[in-house]
């Protein structure tokens, strides 16, 4: 948050008191015990109180440094709203006796632990066991969020025992859960809208349409890419990586889905390619020396972690700073110092075209 303002400054509970006491005529007893003492400090006591508020009100009442509902409340004033959380969605197939009628609601689950706590579904549709003993359901997680995607295999519980049905599995992984929209890019949406506003298919238009889809993370706007009238718009998941094909389907439904005839967000006459980003892999290759006392494997492993937020977190088309790299692992606890750092076998920047995004590859120790 900015510097305070001066009024709202300094203005603890011993400050405050204090200014009272000085007010007093010089000849009385101010000490601490005292008549006036104890009668003034519960009066600065609250006005330091208030004072808190005051400065939580002003935090509040901007979109930088307001959050959650005061947030949404800020949006709201320019027609955004924060995208919802996304039940995810799959299959599982039963197996059992010929016949027996599987009813929609029926729930199963994943096997729960103290680390991971089992994650409920239930059938969308009513479905009979066939001849083969075999039948597959739709499911939707009971919970929306990302929590609900779960690996091939993670199903395999009834929530209540089902006759004529011995065993349920999902063969594979179920997807589309999708967290709330977090502040960080609800308040990115809303300094778009703001800073940028809604044109006539400016390049920010595209990119805030694609945003507004639940489930884009990143979108940047190539125009003219193919000529007049043609824009191109690459995406990523809410997780930066680059977007499958079920959400570039969504966003290109959402802003063109015609081509040029502003059926979408699109205006008349726009070519509107929806793409996930080219993958960049950034390869590494380097010699450590380590600081006496530190495991080298737990010193890899955690510098391998902090170059793949680094590398995996870089936007569509940024480049790959060697000057970050070597930073990176000069400041990884652990790490006395390095040689011989290579980026995809050079020792330059890696510069990333304009459709691509980076992945961290493979990292390799000359020891």
């Amino acid at each position: 948050m900015p510097e305070l303002p001066e009024y709202l400054q300094d203005q603890t509970f011993e400050a405050i008191l204090q200014r009272m006491l000085n007010a007093l005529p010089a000849d009385l007893d101010k000490s601490e015990g005292s008549f006036i003492y104890d009668a003034l400090a519960p009066v600065a006591a609250e006005l330091a109180q208030a004072v808190l508020w005051a400065q939580e009100v002003l935090r509040r009442g901007f979109a930088q440094t307001t959050f959650g509902e005061y947030l949404d409340l800020r949006a709201a004033e320019h027609g955004l709203t924060r995208k919802p959380a996304v039940k995810a969605t799959g299959q599982v197939v039963f197996t059992g006796a010929p016949g027996t009628i599987i009813p929609v609601g029926t729930q199963v689950s994943t096997t729960g632990n103290e680390a991971a706590p089992a994650v409920f579904f239930v059938t969308t549709e009513d479905v009979t066991i066939g001849p083969d003993g075999t039948v597959t359901a739709n499911i939707e997680a009971v919970e929306a969020g990302a929590s609900g995607n779960v690996a091939a295999g993670a199903i395999t519980l009834l929530a209540q025992p089902l006759q004529g049905v011995s065993s349920v599995n999902n063969p594979m992984p179920t997807s589309g859960g999708l967290d709330e929209e977090s502040d960080e890019s609800l308040l990115e949406r809303l300094l778009l809208q703001v800073q940028y506003p809604p044109g006539t298919g400016n390049k920010y238009d595209y990119e805030r349409w694609a945003k507004e889809v639940p489930g884009v993370g990143e979108a940047k706007c190539i125009p003219l890419w193919n000529g007049p009238g043609t824009v191109k718009v690459i995406i990523t998941d809410s997780n930066g990586a680059p977007a499958g094909p079920e959400l570039i389907q969504q966003v290109q439904e959402y802003i063109a889905p015609t081509s040029g005839q502003g059926e979408g967000k699109a205006p008349i006459g726009a070519s509107v390619t929806v793409e996930a980003p080219g993958v960049v892999t950034v390869d590494i290759n380097v010699t450590l020396f380590y600081q006496p006392g530190y495991d080298p494997v737990a010193v890899k492993a955690n510098l391998e972690t902090t170059l793949a937020s680094y590398i995996n977190g870089l936007g569509i088309g940024e480049t790959v700073r060697y000057a970050a790299i070597g930073k990176i692992i000069f400041e990884t606890e652990g790490v006395s110092d390095y040689s011989g750092l290579l980026i995809n076998s050079g020792t330059g920047n890696i510069v990333v075209p304009e459709n691509g995004k980076t992945v961290l590859g493979t990292v390799t120790y000359n020891e």
